[in-house]
């Protein structure tokens, strides 16, 4: 006796065929979005830098403001502010804690008051040579060519000055 197909039956199934005509569905959820591929992918380079980091007691985020006083020392708070992307509520606790950990030094700019420089202490520019398996480390577990790194950081790059861009 065949019984009609009933909810319980709907998983066996067959699945119909798509029209010729008929466009392809995107597919749905989270796993679909880009935006939570990046999300992801953020987390998973956060937990990778965090054995690395903890034995230089810094943060990831502490990392990058001293990454880019290695580059350029002696910056002021809203240029370091707009070179990470974090605004002056986040980056001011932050700035605080590498001052208390003897790593930088606040100082008002001579030149204008308003401005706050920071400026790497000796103990900050040795921390550099400390740091400097830290890049290698974390390219070792991207498993990637330094060409394949480098091209999807330009893409993602791009991404965010168009998403930039269609902010403003």
């Amino acid at each position: 006796m065949k019984s009609a197909p009933g909810p319980e039956n709907k998983a066996h199934q067959p699945r119909k065929a798509s029209q010729p005509n008929e466009p392809a569905r995107p597919a749905a959820g989270l796993d679909a979005m880009l935006c939570f591929a990046i999300y992801g992918a953020a987390h998973a380079f956060n937990r990778s830098y965090k054995p690395l980091l903890d034995p230089l007691g810094l943060t990831y985020p502490q990392f990058l403001v001293m990454m880019a006083l290695w580059d350029e020392d002696g910056q002021p708070v809203k240029g370091i502010g707009e070179k990470l992307g974090l605004d002056s509520g986040t980056l001011s606790p932050l700035l605080k804690r590498l001052e208390q950990s003897g790593l930088v030094a606040r100082q008002r700019d001579r030149e204008d008051e308003r401005q706050v420089r920071i400026t790497l202490t000796d103990k900050g520019r040795e921390l550099q040579r400390d740091a400097e398996g830290v890049m290698t480390a974390i390219g070792h577990a991207v498993g990637c060519s330094l060409d394949e790194a480098m091209s999807l950081r330009n893409e993602l790059v791009a991404l965010k000055e168009r998403l930039s861009s269609a902010d403003e």
